[in-house]
């Protein structure tokens, strides 16, 4: 095991065991290289990487801390690892929003209340009317948000957050030829949204799940198609090279 992460383990290990408790300032970089038997220079690796995981925060003139440890917070490590993720491992995450995001929607609609029903209508009113791809899928990403965080779990908002951080680059650059992709999504959101204001739970569950599996679908079908094409990127006539999802 490298040093960097023997001191990692060393540190987490104090976290585990209450020594540092959440909100807890760490001690003096002397004292805890000596305490854990550790050279300084392997400390300040591992409480960079530490700091990176959210794990720990630095205060400029103040020393290190350890941070709330809140779930949500150290899953936000995770949405570079999702963003950069191809292939396979993306239409992994892609079931694993398959999973989660229709059983939230379902549990939405006994939540959101009229205002934010009127929120999500104006967003999908505001997607009708972008000119590029990176709008549609900004208005897309806060329509499917917007309906998770009325069930109130921040651990389970930042897990799809960072699962739809992927799922956005996936819709930027799928390149679908059929000329109604984005119909098909405005008509998919539409769907979500009337069974969203009629408080029908399973109606609700049902149309998110077929929304999200038709993105699902397509992009196990690109893993065998050219891969030049899957490269592609947007391009000017955007609403023939884009899948809307």
């Amino acid at each position: 095991m490298a040093l960097t992460d023997e001191a990692i383990d060393k540190i987490k290990a104090m976290i585990v065991a209450g020594e540092l408790e959440p909100g807890s300032r760490l001690p003096k970089e002397e004292v805890l290289a000596g305490q854990l038997g550790l050279s300084r220079n392997s400390l300040r690796e591992a409480v960079r990487a530490l700091t990176a995981m959210r794990i720990l925060i630095t205060r400029q003139g103040d020393g290190t801390y350890v941070s709330s440890l809140e779930p949500h917070l150290l899953l936000e490590s995770l949405s570079f690892a999702a963003d950069v993720s191809q292939g396979h491992t993306a239409l992994q995450l892609l079931q694993v929003r398959r999973l989660l995001e229709p059983q939230a929607t379902g549990l939405a609609t006994a939540l959101l209340k009229q205002e934010d029903l009127q929120e999500l209508r104006n967003t999908l009113d505001r997607s009708r009317t972008v000119t590029t791809a990176e709008e549609f899928v900004a208005h897309d990403i806060a329509f499917h948000l917007r309906i998770v965080e009325a069930v109130g779990n921040p651990v389970l908002s930042m897990l799809l957050r960072v699962l739809s951080t992927r799922t956005q680059r996936v819709r930027i650059v799928r390149g679908s030829q059929t000329s109604q992709a984005v119909d098909n999504a405005h008509q998919d959101h539409e769907e979500i949204l009337s069974a969203l204001q009629s408080r029908d739970a399973l109606l609700a569950t049902s149309a998110a799940t077929v929304h999200i599996a038709a993105v699902e679908q397509w992009l196990a079908t690109s893993l065998t198609d050219d891969p030049i094409r899957r490269s592609t990127t947007d391009s000017e006539d955007w609403p023939w090279h884009h899948s809307g999802v």
